[in-house]
């Protein structure tokens, strides 16, 4: 379990952005360096803004998808399951969410395989639900659902 949870764990310290210590005793100078990631551009760590942007609009998306089926009816909880739809397939087969799409993002594996995969998206879709593992993160900057999945948002442009 200490694997996926990170320095989030060790406390406020290993948490500072930049400075956090990389493990091997020296200061870790950017979000994603300890993955071999860039700086910046693209390949380097999505920032939370583009990221709850992204899923804002999946979560508009999913209302709208559900709004056609329950028509003239409010969708309610049918947007939930249009959300975890939309979600497990787009990132399972193609690594992105429409969402994802529009903001210039893309969930990789850290392994490098080059799909995350659909037990994979299915996992990280049941994490982001609580909310909770979304919204806590290291110092390299991904979530805790990210952390259990063995992958990363990072940037396409």
């Amino acid at each position: 379990m200490s694997k996926w949870t990170g320095s989030w764990l060790s406390g406020p310290r290993s948490a500072l952005e930049p400075g956090a210590d990389s493990g091997d005793g020296t200061a870790q100078r950017w979000k994603g360096e300890r993955l071999g990631l860039p700086q910046s551009g693209p390949g380097a760590v999505a920032g939370s803004g583009r990221r709850a942007f992204a899923i804002l609009l999946d979560f508009a998306l999913a209302m709208g998808v559900a709004s056609v089926f329950t028509y003239p009816e409010l969708p309610r909880n049918w947007s939930l399951l249009a959300w975890f739809a939309i979600t497990i397939i787009a990132v399972g087969f193609f690594g992105f969410t429409p969402g994802h799409a529009v903001f210039g993002l893309r969930v990789a594996r850290l392994d490098g395989a080059p799909l995350v995969g659909l037990p994979r998206a299915v996992l990280r879709t049941l994490l982001i639900f609580p909310v909770i593992p979304a919204v806590i993160w290291d110092a390299d900057g991904r979530c805790l659902h990210d952390k259990a999945t063995g992958t990363v948002v990072i940037r396409v442009r």
